[in-house]
């Protein structure tokens, strides 16, 4: 039974909504992006918005597209949106948010939508505001253009399939969402990777971006050029350009089980500012 206390909400409650994305601007980075991009006009947005209500006030957001997203939401709230999740059946290819509420959600939907393909329970949210100076930027680490397509998209591929453990181009559309998604960000000059005789070594992507900060994603480096010290280098290249032309803030998400990864986001100057839940479907 879908509980009265959740409706979706329409484009013209845009303000409330961006209100209470704002109480966390780094974890609601990626859901901000979207709200923001698509002024929650339901062609744009790529799922629903569905807002908790309490006494008629917007209390709580779920963000229901290709992720299932719980913000801002209380053991209340994470209630209602797992009965309307379970009403509706899985669309989602994953659940992902803070902790506290994904942990709460996925227990409640997991009679139900699971068992899950994976599991990551805590994954640290770090961000930083300032350029590294301990580490020198990679000079051949750049922005990639439109044309380069053919070499960017193997990369994002190997990078999506090693950290997701399934490929892109196996999705019912055969890639192409992906591909598509790919192309905007190379298209909006946000994908930066170092090439060296025809192949990208080492990639990055600024993501979601907001007022308040932009999240990098898709940090790959190729599996045998690994130990080389080119992410480090190269996230300082990509940092520089983040802070210096995107937002005042740059954040991304690390599975606590990446060692090397988040050594060198903490050398870079990155530190832990909460952290979030993946269910993999």
């Amino acid at each position: 039974m879908i509980t009265p206390s959740v409706r979706v909400i329409a484009p013209e409650e845009l303000s409330p909504v961006l209100a209470l994305l704002d109480e966390d601007p780094v974890a609601n980075a990626f859901v901000t992006a979207r709200v923001l991009d698509s002024r929650l006009e339901p062609p744009f947005l790529g799922g629903e918005m569905w807002g908790h209500y309490r006494r008629g006030r917007l209390t709580a957001l779920c963000y229901a597209g290709a992720n299932l997203v719980p913000i801002q939401a209380d053991d209340e709230a994470v209630r209602a949106f797992a009965a309307r999740a379970r009403a509706q059946g899985r669309r989602c290819s994953s659940i992902v948010g803070p902790v506290p509420a994904t942990a709460r959600l996925w227990s409640l939907l997991e009679p139900h939508w699971g068992p899950a393909r994976e599991v990551r329970a805590r994954q640290p949210l770090l961000a930083t505001r300032t350029v590294p100076t301990e580490v020198a930027p990679d000079p051949r680490v750049r922005r990639m253009r439109k044309d380069e397509m053919p070499l960017v998209l193997p990369a994002a591929v190997d990078m999506f399939t090693e950290e997701v453990g399934i490929s892109p181009l196996d999705a019912e559309d055969g890639g192409l969402t992906y591909q598509a998604r790919v192309a905007e960000i190379v298209g909006a000059g946000r994908c930066f990777a170092r090439v060296e005789d025809g192949r990208i070594v080492f990639k990055a992507e600024i993501g979601a971006v907001t007022p308040q900060c932009c999240q990098l994603q898709g940090v790959w480096t190729a599996p045998d050029r690994r130990g080389e010290g080119l992410a480090t280098r190269g996230l300082a290249t990509v940092l520089r350009h983040a802070l210096a032309e995107t937002a005042p803030l740059v954040s991304l998400y690390a599975n606590d089980f990446n060692a090397p990864a988040l050594a060198v986001y903490r050398r870079l100057g990155f530190t832990e500012v909460g952290a979030l839940m993946s269910v993999l479907f």
